[in-house]
């Protein structure tokens, strides 16, 4: 399990391979000076419910991984996260939908 620290270093825990993912959507609209939000819900062992945060370039945020390599990244999924932050509800961490070949 992962974790992004954001502003005052609250940690929010998130799956290592989603937060590889989100990072590089992240890393991409802030660097393009976009603010959004992202929004998840709560992983088991937490209290239920989601939660959101706005993100703004001038916020400091660090990404930690559990896992010392990372994973090969899906681009359909990038493109899915890209896709909700540039919405008006920015950002909805969404399962992975993996590419798997229609059968004839």
């Amino acid at each position: 399990m992962g974790t992004i620290q954001y502003g005052n270093g609250e940690e929010i825990h998130i799956e290592d391979r989603a937060l590889a993912h989100l990072k590089v959507v992240i890393a991409t609209k802030l660097r393009r000076n976009e603010s959004f939000t992202l929004s998840w819900r709560h992983p088991d062992g937490e209290p239920a419910g989601r939660s959101t945060i706005w993100l703004h370039p001038s916020i400091p945020l660090r990404f930690t991984f559990e896992a010392p390599e990372a994973p090969q990244l899906n681009p359909t999924w990038i493109q899915n996260l890209m896709h909700s932050a540039s919405s008006t509800g920015g950002i909805s961490l969404v399962d992975e939908v993996l590419d798997v070949p229609q059968e004839a």
